[in-house]
């Protein structure tokens, strides 16, 4: 099987060209919408379930719809979650080790962390039972968990006389790499079978037999980590089902010199029982090829991403033509870069039934086999639509199993969907990619993908692709940057619930539940729905709401706007945006620094500063002393003839859209200082008036002056500045705003915000905040210093 150069032998400069080079569409590094977990939390878009405030270490997930649960394998612990609200009606499972198991793990070398009961694997058994799975202070234990027939029974309790050893179906130490998946009451499960991780095997287990790969055959499998798995059927006929693993492995290159990674996926038939005489207990049908991941760089030299992170089986109605969505990074220590690759299962299954590889040494390249080739084809399942001359592989004659065992690999590699990553991060020095999840959405015009990629950062990515083919490029667009979690951890687990349209994720840090979209988040208009690009949401006429396929509310069709694909807002909403700009009074002091703040809610819409004078506008550009920043228009040392109405517009897909005038009043700076230490004058040594109970009334919402003088102002001692200062800028109400700052000044009245569900009259769970801090909150000031 050719091999490609690798990156390892390319110089940081051309690997790096190689990556540049790419056909990807240029695009924003920058989502359009960044929301932290305080933003979530207060948009009611997300829950977080913690574990007594400890570290949760969760290992494994599973879904149950029919339950309406969410199972978690942690450590020592097992929990069943609420798919409604994850922080709310748990129960669990506590599953710890033993005292006697912890000594011994100790006495064992091992560090008192690794001691614990890691729940590594968990499925569902059945209707009503889990099967669960820790490692034991390396000691692998199994069981089953109770569940009851419906989420009526509300049981979740293990099972005691149903505890048995887990050797061959759990690893033993928890920092060890595993996959399972579980069909018809048989797990198939890729692991590590010994105490020292020697052994890497592919099994299959149930109430009779237990079926695996070859001991120490490194033609099968040499030093791997197991990622994914799952039951994918060729056709109608059940007995010819077939089981897949993702997988990395390393292999001595061509020359013999390196180990190099590769991403494989392996194949096995389902209903494999082995052979008679040979390869007894042992896979009779186990082949795999090489799954590429590559970037097309100059002179033919392909940049590779070897090394697979995590894979999503994204399924289709009947199950039979799954999309795989591997996430990737590079092996280089040269430079550390992310890739998406999607796969169609008629490439992979192509690449079974092509030619299988063959090298006569482990450091010879491999070639075509192009002998004769034995009947039944090796790795075939005993079904009728093979022929049906065999009812179970123990009838296969010794030549299929001698072929097979000697021949495990494919010479076809499976190339991904139009020969190239669907998304692409090779910003140095950029976070670290660790899950994916996906979401098939159907908008105005086709279905698209929605990615979810989880970081090492707490962050989960909302992003878009398509491919384009006139340019022959792909393109992604950056929807949302969702910070889920608190505090920085790396997401571990990820799955994704269509039905619900809710994303779960879990980290150290807890499981989070977010809703995958919030449409009215993007704002009310035309324009601002249309060039979200987000294939969950269109504008319906009066606001950004949830977009459904045709038949579904038909009333507001016509109205209905969505150009997910170019964003193109200037053609779709021509002549229903309204101008609804903003319009405010900023003071700034001679010689000082001024902000004229304006920031868009689109991180991607580029924005421009506009002085107008007349009916005239003329673009601020800057200069030593005016500069733009990603807050606004700062002016180092503002001028009297600075003074003036300067407009804010954002430009985003050819969209023009006017956020903000902002009027300038520029004070001498002599003036101002007289105002302040006559004011200083007049308060003498007079203590700060006490805080009077009094202002305890909210402020009048009328209060428009935007104005913070920060240049010399006076310490809490003395307050009596500000009124002059409102005097020299003619604001009348002075005693309005004495009270107003009184309620702002004294800290101690302020109580803190808290947060209170209620159900509205539609049904529709909503929180409200209560408290000074939100009802009256101080205005956004703007300054001079």
């Amino acid at each position: 099987m050719a091999e490609c150069i690798r990156d390892e032998y390319l110089t940081p400069m051309l690997l790096y060209l190689v990556l540049l080079g790419t056909a990807h569409a240029a695009h924003s590094i920058y989502p359009r919408i960044r929301l932290s977990h305080n933003e979530l939390w207060q948009l009611n878009r997300t829950w977080v379930f913690q574990a007594h405030g400890a570290s949760l270490q969760p290992q494994t997930m599973v879904l149950d719809e029919g339950h309406e649960r969410l199972y978690v394998g942690a450590k020592n612990t097992l929990f069943s979650l609420s798919l409604d609200q994850v922080n709310t009606h748990h129960r669990e499972i506590q599953w710890a080790s033993t005292e006697s198991q912890i000594e011994e793990c100790l006495m064992k070398g091992r560090e008192k962390p690794e001691c614990a009961n890691y729940i590594k694997v968990l499925q569902q058994f059945n209707h009503t039972h889990l099967l669960v799975c820790g490692t034991g202070a390396f000691n692998p234990v199994c069981a089953q968990v109770r569940i009851g027939h419906s989420r009526q029974d509300r049981l979740f309790a293990l099972e005691e006389d149903s505890v048995t050893s887990g050797r061959g179906r759990c690893p033993y130490n928890p920092k060890s790499p595993c996959t399972s998946t579980l069909s018809r009451g048989e797990l198939y499960i890729g692991l590590y079978t010994d105490y020292w991780e020697n052994d890497g095997a592919l099994c299959r287990l149930n109430n009779q037999t237990y079926t695996r790969t070859e001991r120490d055959d490194r033609q099968q499998l040499s030093g791997p980590k197991f990622v994914g798995s799952a039951v994918i059927p060729d056709n109608d006929d059940r007995d010819d089902d077939k089981v897949y693993f993702f997988f990395t492995e390393r292999e001595m290159d061509a020359e013999g010199l390196n180990k190099a990674v590769y991403t494989r996926v392996g194949r096995v038939c389902a209903n494999d029982q082995g052979g008679q005489r040979m390869l007894v207990n042992r896979w009779s049908s186990f082949l795999k090829t090489r799954l590429i991941c590559s970037v097309a760089g100059p002179n033919g030299i392909d940049t590779h991403f070897d090394d697979l992170e995590d894979v999503f089986v994204l399924k289709n109605k009947d199950g039979k033509n799954p999309e795989i969505f591997g996430l990737f990074s590079t092996t280089s220590a040269v430079f550390k870069g992310y890739a998406v690759c999607v796969y169609n299962m008629d490439d992979i299954r192509a690449a079974f039934n092509g030619p299988f590889a063959y090298r006569e040494k482990p450091e010879h390249r491999w070639t075509p086999y192009e002998d004769r080739v034995p009947y039944p084809r090796p790795g075939s399942c005993a079904s009728k639509v093979n022929g049906g001359g065999f009812s179970s592989s123990k009838e296969f004659p010794d030549e299929v199993l001698r072929f097979v065992r000697s021949h495990p690999v494919m010479h076809s590699p499976v190339l991904p969907r139009h020969r190239r990553p669907v998304l692409l991060q090779t910003e140095p020095g950029g976070r670290k990619l660790t899950q994916i999840a996906v979401d098939r959405v159907q908008a105005q015009d086709g279905h698209y993908h929605v990615l979810y990629i989880g970081t090492d950062d707490s962050v989960v990515l909302k992003v878009i692709t398509f491919y384009n083919k006139d340019t022959d490029t792909m393109e992604e667009v950056l929807l949302e940057e969702l910070q889920l979690f608190k505090v920085s951890a790396p997401i571990r687990e990820m799955i994704i619930s269509p039905k619900r349209q809710q994303l779960y994720v879990g980290s150290e840090a807890g499981v989070a539940q977010v809703r995958l979209h919030q449409c009215d988040l993007y704002g009310s208009e035309c324009a601002d729905c249309c060039l979200a690009r987000d294939p969950y949401c269109a504008w319906d006429g009066l606001t950004c709401s949830r977009f459904y396929p045709a038949g579904v509310y038909t009333k507001s069709r016509r109205f209905r706007r969505q150009d997910v694909r170019h964003g193109n807002a200037v053609q779709l909403c021509n002549g229903l945006q309204i101008d609804g700009s903003e319009e405010r009074s900023v003071y700034g002091v001679e010689n000082n620094s001024t902000l004229l703040e304006c920031v868009p809610r689109s991180l991607q819409a580029k924005v421009l500063w506009f002085f107008q004078t007349g009916g005239e506008k003329q673009e601020v550009r800057d200069d030593e002393r005016v500069i733009t920043i990603s807050h606004g228009l700062l002016f180092l040392h503002v001028r009297s003839s600075d003074a003036g109405v300067y407009v804010c517009q954002t430009v985003e897909h050819g969209y023009v859209n006017t956020l903000l005038r902002i009027t300038l009043h520029v004070l001498r700076g002599e003036r101002v200082e007289s105002t302040i230490h006559r004011a200083n004058d007049e308060e003498g040594e007079k203590s700060a008036p006490p805080c009077h109970s009094s202002s305890d009334a909210p402020p009048d919402p009328s209060l428009s002056p935007r104005v913070l003088v920060t240049s010399s102002i006076p310490g809490r001692h003395s307050r009596l500045w500000y009124k002059e200062f409102l005097k020299l800028i003619g604001y009348g109400d002075a005693q309005r705003v004495a009270e107003y700052c009184e309620k702002v000044w004294c800290t101690d009245k302020k109580r803190k915000k808290t947060k209170k569900r209620f159900v509205s009259p539609g049904g529709e769970k909503r929180w409200k905040e209560r408290g000074e801090e939100n009802s009256n909150r101080a205005p956004r000031h703007t300054l001079g210093t």
